[in-house]
C-alpha cells in the first residue's frame, strides 16, 4: 500500500509539472519572444555605443595633435578639402569617389534587423503560433487534470458505524 502511494504520487507530480510548465509556457510565450528581442536590441546598441566611443577618441586625439602642432592643419587642409597643395613637391593621396563612399558607408553601417529574430529560439517561435499556443494550453490543462483525477491521492473508505 505504501509503494503504490509513492508511485502515485510520483506521477502526479511528473503529470502535474509537466501540465503546469506547458500552460505557463503558452501563457508567458509573448514576453518570453520579447525578451529575446530587446537583449538582441541591447547588444545592437552597446556594439554602437562602442564604435561611436572609438569614433570619439579618435577625434579627440586628433583634437589633442591640432591644439599640439597648428602647423597640421596646413598639411592635412589640402588632402581633407581637396585643394591644390602650396608645396609643389608634397604628394597628396587622391581618393576616388567609389574610396569615399566604401568609407562613407562603414562609418555609417547599421547592424542588420535579421539579428533581432536569429537571438529568439526556434522552439519559442515555433510555439508563439496561436494554433500551437491552444495546443499548448490545452494539453497543459489536460494534464492537470489528469494528475488531480487519477493520481490524487487515494482516499480510504469510510465505514459507517450503524447501530441496530
Amino acid at each position: 500500500m505504501r509503494g503504490q502511494n509513492i508511485i502515485r504520487m510520483f506521477l502526479f507530480v511528473v503529470f502535474f509539472g509537466i501540465g503546469a510548465a506547458s500552460l505557463s509556457g503558452s501563457i508567458l510565450c509573448d514576453d518570453l519572444v520579447r525578451y529575446y528581442r530587446n537583449k538582441q536590441l541591447l547588444e545592437t546598441a552597446r556594439e554602437s555605443l562602442n564604435r561611436l566611443e572609438s569614433l570619439n577618441a579618435d577625434y579627440d586625439a586628433l583634437l589633442d595633435q591640432l591644439e599640439k602642432d597648428p602647423n597640421l592643419v596646413k598639411r592635412i587642409a589640402p588632402a581633407a578639402i581637396g585643394v591644390e597643395p602650396e608645396d609643389g613637391n608634397a604628394i597628396y593621396p587622391v581618393a576616388t569617389p567609389e574610396q569615399l563612399a566604401a568609407a562613407r558607408k562603414a562609418l555609417t553601417e547599421e547592424p542588420s534587423p535579421q539579428l533581432a529574430d536569429s537571438m529568439v529560439p526556434r522552439w519559442l517561435t515555433r510555439c508563439s503560433e496561436p494554433r500551437r499556443r491552444i495546443g499548448l494550453s490545452l494539453a497543459g490543462a489536460g494534464l492537470i487534470f489528469v494528475s488531480f483525477m487519477c493520481f490524487a491521492p487515494a482516499k480510504r473508505p469510510r465505514v459507517a458505524n450503524i447501530k441496530m
